[in-house]
């Protein structure tokens, strides 16, 4: 369970290696890192756990990364928390298929350290950073 403090983020990586490279610097980080390895695991760890950010890939088994966003968006339950399509296709229309269809960011893996993750990670939250601190004043 995370602290109130913690962001929580989803990270919906089929690729093992990778997917524990970023989470290992996430984790370091002071992240609460969730991980799903299919894009049907996904969304219901999305829609169970409640993150605060999603990394997704686009090429997962069993639902590919454009239906998992389809399916995020179109849940009450998911449908604002912010997506980020983490991926090794960097072709234009891919990117504009993803952020057409709600994704907040699009990043290239081969031009995303676990460093750049994390620093991405703390942009997008600091909305939820700043709940936390005004709950506590």
């Amino acid at each position: 369970m995370a602290r109130d403090d913690e962001v929580r983020v989803l990270l919906i990586e089929d690729d093992e290696a990778t997917a524990d490279m970023y989470r290992l610097r996430l984790t370091t980080d002071g992240y609460e890192v969730l991980t799903a390895s299919d894009g049907e695991e996904g969304l219901r760890r999305a829609a169970e756990d409640h993150p605060d950010l999603i990394y997704l890939d686009l090429r997962l088994p069993k639902l590919d990364g454009f239906e998992v966003l389809e399916r995020l968006r179109a849940d009450p339950r998911t449908e604002t928390i912010p997506v980020v399509i983490l991926s090794n296709y960097s072709e234009p229309d891919l990117r504009e298929r993803g952020l057409r269809l709600g994704a907040l960011e699009f990043l290239v893996k081969s031009d995303t350290t676990p460093a750049a993750l994390s620093d991405s990670a703390g942009r997008i939250s600091e909305p939820h950073a700043l709940a936390v601190d005004e709950r506590l004043d």
